[in-house]
């Protein structure tokens, strides 16, 4: 993955409101009021308020102004506390009338609102750019695919702060009278809203890497209007935390991760008790057959795909027979509700090697994408091939909401498994890799799964994780829990040579956990690597907490500031998965396995 960006701007954006900023506001303010009392007192050069009553008119109108005026930049101040983008905060509230008045839903709903009129001017600058004719400054392979890139994850972006607009609009119309929103819209809209931003700086990671523009003529010309929307979505996420919530009430086993809700019998509650049994089940009653030797409905994924319904509200199976299918396969926003089934690991394989260097984005580098909300898988493998050599290789890339995969493997080197945004499930597969294998951004666990670190290329690290949290507010990270980490059969003759780590800070904030997981000798006695000098290493969240094996000895781990070994069963709570992914709304209905706290 691409260096981080330096964050010397946000640095500066968390400093506090001076008493200068205050004095503009009120003066940028008090400016129209006092043209208009200006305009009162002299018509067409005749003074009008000659009399003492007058007078006293516009004196207390002024009053009233002066009144209205401190209150509203109260209002911007109070709202803006806690932003990481105050400028923008500021000018943003500061045309919003009313504004001392309203609850902090409507403030909120008013920043998504124009982070998505932002959007759409993004959203048109860069396809704008992408319709440049062919000739000297026509755009080259790599920087029309990162074009081609932003354009879907902006439009991703509108819908889900179209969601997000939804959701507060909701609980604001809600026949309660209480002021405060229930725990699990909060965390819902939290989610849309952490995955548009995530979006953001994935649009703008396309344009790094080894076969980038070495002119960057393209980055310079869009990243002021995606930045734009990225600092307005981070307002609007350092918001929600100020709206009073109605805590749900919780039993014994309430052990929680923030985002990604409730586990019972092995699987989040967002997946429902009919779906857990299409999961575990040995046979599967499908609605599409594909099959290699022209025995089912189709010989390819890809055309099963395309035959399924859009936007299904029911579960919609595919059987996929054992056999190679090469392929690369996209499951789009509209295929909601999908289900692939397999005959089994290494049985029913998808394999494809789209690579950054051949000139693919990382995000596009997938061999399956999932982006439909409520996706299934089962008993499969996702891989790609493009080896070592190749850099960034995606196998598997979801950033689908509510997504769950049971008894899948996913194979690759560099960046195999993208959990890039929104929540998703992971229980007992197996993911081989090197560098940076499981990445990205979204509120991910990894429940029972075996981590295989690979035989490197040369004079390369192996890395297990590098989660992308760009933001303090977001509610993602990565969790291990059960499962292993072990070395693959290719690297077990060369284990003396090749240091391996559990983790290093891919954005400023990166959160990764690893809980009860069996560690065996490979893992580096450090634990964890960093990305580059000091960087992340006091804002990032890494912990570990009764993990075993004889490389989940803690003695010798680093000493940042931001890694912590846990000791307690209260504090490891905080990283079970009732609350982060929601899972005792959704995962009830795969019918694949969860566990709700620890084992």
């Amino acid at each position: 993955m691409p260096r981080p960006p330096k964050r010397a701007a946000a640095a500066a954006a968390k400093l506090p409101l001076t008493a200068t900023f205050l004095s503009l506001s009120l003066s940028l303010l008090l400016l129209p009021l006092g043209f208009v009392a200006t305009h009162r007192a002299f018509s067409g050069g005749v003074a009008a308020a000659s009399t003492p009553t007058a007078k006293r008119v516009l004196l207390e109108d002024d009053g009233h102004a002066n009144a209205a005026a401190a209150e509203h930049a109260a209002a911007v101040e109070r709202h803006c506390a806690g932003t990481l983008h105050r400028d923008v905060c500021a000018s943003t509230l500061s045309a919003i009338p009313d504004l001392a008045q309203k609850p902090v839903r409507d403030v909120i709903s008013a920043v998504v609102a124009r982070a998505a009129a932002a959007v759409r001017a993004s959203a048109s600058n860069c396809s704008a750019y992408l319709r440049r004719p062919a000739g000297a400054g026509a755009l080259r392979v790599r920087d029309r695919l990162a074009l081609s890139d932003c354009v879907e994850l902006l439009q991703h972006t509108l819908a889900q702060l179209g969601t997000a607009e939804a959701e507060l609009s909701a609980a604001n119309s809600s026949t309660s009278t209480s002021t405060s929103t229930d725990e699990e819209s909060v965390a819902g809209v939290q989610t849309v809203l952490s995955a548009a931003l995530t979006n953001q700086y994935t649009c703008l990671d396309g344009f790094a890497g080894p076969s980038a523009s070495e002119d960057g003529r393209v980055r310079p010309y869009i990243q002021g209007r995606i930045y734009h929307v990225a600092h307005l979505v981070s307002n609007s996420l350092a918001m929600l935390r100020r709206l009073p919530q109605r805590r749900r009430r919780r039993g014994r086993e309430a052990l929680e991760l923030e985002g990604y809700g409730r586990v019972r019998r092995g699987f989040p509650s967002w997946v429902s008790a009919a779906d857990r049994r299409r999961l575990q089940q040995q046979q599967v009653v499908p609605d599409l057959v594909v099959a290699k030797d022209g025995s089912g409905n189709f010989t390819t994924v890809g055309e099963a795909v395309a035959a399924a319904p859009n936007n299904s509200e029911s579960r919609f199976v595919i059987y996929i027979k054992a056999g190679g299918y090469f392929e690369n396969v996209e499951v789009g926003s509209e295929k909601t509700n999908l289900m692939f089934v397999g005959d089994g690991m290494w049985k029913t394989v998808i394999k494809a090697s789209r690579n950054v260097v051949d000139n693919s984005t990382t995000f596009r580098s997938a061999t399956l994408a999932v982006v439909g909300t409520g996706f299934l898988a089962r008993d499969l493998t996702v891989e790609n091939a493009a080896g070592p050599s190749k850099h960034q290789a995606v196998a598997l890339r979801v950033n689908a909401d509510l997504a769950a995969f049971y008894r899948c493997s996913f194979a690759g080197y560099q960046d195999t498994l993208y959990a890039h945004s929104l929540r998703q499930f992971y229980r007992d597969c197996d993911v081989y890799g090197t560098v940076d294998f499981v990445f990205g951004d979204a509120a991910a666990v990894l429940q029972g799964c075996s981590l295989y670190a690979r035989r490197p290329g040369p004079g390369q690290k192996n890395v297990v994780t590098a989660q992308g949290r760009e933001d303090p507010n977001q509610n993602t990270g990565i969790v291990v829990q059960g499962g292993k980490v072990a070395a693959a059969a290719d690297l077990v003759p060369v284990l003396g040579n090749v240091s391996s780590y559990l983790g290093r800070p891919w954005k400023l904030y990166s959160r990764t956990v690893f809980v009860q997981t069996k560690m065996e000798a490979l893992v580096h006695p450090r634990g964890w690597l960093e990305w580059n000098g000091t960087f992340a290493l006091d804002t990032l969240y890494y912990a570990e907490y009764m993990n075993r094996g004889p490389g989940a000895d803690t003695s010798a781990r680093v000493a940042w500031s931001g890694y912590h070994v846990l000791t307690n069963a209260t504090d490891a709570a905080n990283f079970t998965v009732l609350d982060f992914i929601q899972g005792d709304l959704w995962l009830n209905s795969t019918s694949f396995p969860y566990t709700l706290g620890f084992t």
